[in-house]
């Protein structure tokens, strides 16, 4: 069994400026997997209505989600890191209709660390001043659902290695590396 299939898909959560990206993609990285950034998959209303500062409403997001949920399906047997914010229970339910193993991997952080990340992030279409639109729309996990929360503080490295440590426990050290 290759290790891309003996893992299950995996969305790395959180607001805009958590990290998801670098942490994603170092984590497919890692596991030697494909790597998808949601971002990436917004229609271009949705970016031009951030990039004027204003916040997606649920309208905006579900077609967005389903497009996510899509992506993540068509990886099949294979495992996918995917970067989305996920900030809503109802938008993880629609992400887990792609593959019910999905686990959730909830970027977690102080309000200042990930303001200073957003000032500092060049040529990204979410402005900072969306922030606390994002905090406020945020639904942390719940224990019913299948993921886990990890600091970012401590920098990529350390937080991949964290998740990485917390898969193969729950796989039961099946993605030896």
């Amino acid at each position: 069994m290759t290790q891309a299939a003996s893992f299950p898909p995996v969305v790395v959560m959180g607001v805009s400026g958590s990290g998801k990206s670098t942490v994603g993609e170092l984590l497919a990285e890692t596991l030697e997997i494909p790597f998808v950034d949601a971002d990436d998959l917004h229609p271009e209303a949705n970016r031009l209505k951030m990039a004027e500062g204003h916040p997606l409403d649920d309208a905006d997001r579900w077609p967005w989600l389903r497009i996510v949920a899509d992506r993540i399906a068509a990886a099949g047997d294979e495992s996918v890191v995917v970067a989305c914010s996920s900030l809503k229970r109802a938008y993880r339910d629609v992400l887990r209709e792609g593959d019910p193993r999905l686990r959730f991997v909830h970027l977690t952080g102080v309000r200042d660390l990930v303001a200073r990340r957003q000032r500092e992030r060049k040529g990204h279409f979410m402005p900072a001043g969306l922030m606390e639109s994002q905090f406020a729309t945020l639904e942390p996990l719940t224990e019913d659902e299948a993921g886990f929360e990890v600091d970012v503080r401590p920098g990529p490295d350390e937080v991949v290695a964290a998740v990485v440590a917390h898969l193969r426990a729950v796989r039961g050290g099946e993605l030896e590396h």
